[in-house]
């Protein structure tokens, strides 16, 4: 069992909103996708992606951010491209994250 306790105690400043993320989300190199962003990771699942054992888009995350040299850390946030659930590094949004 986890000690993990969620990092973030509010929503992201853009939840609700779409922006634009540079990532390699589908594995056929960076390119630029509007993202509707949820929130948090840690606050819609209660942990951090690194615990969500078996969960497709913490799974791809992790070799994701392993390959690009993402920080390991929990500034990691949900949301969609279409409707497709992704997890995204607040650096990967265009323009600076919030």
């Amino acid at each position: 069992m986890s000690t993990y306790s969620q990092t973030h105690e509010t929503a992201h400043p853009l939840a609700g909103q779409t922006v634009t993320v540079e990532a390699d989300l589908h594995g056929s190199g960076a390119t630029v996708h509007e993202f509707t962003v949820d929130d948090w990771n840690d606050r819609l699942f209660g942990q951090s992606w690194m615990f969500m054992e078996g969960h497709p888009a913490s799974l791809v995350y992790a070799m994701r951010s392993a390959m690009a040299g993402l920080p390991t850390d929990n500034e990691v946030i949900y949301g969609k491209v279409g409707p497709f659930g992704h997890l995204v590094h607040v650096s990967e949004i265009v323009g600076g994250a919030a």
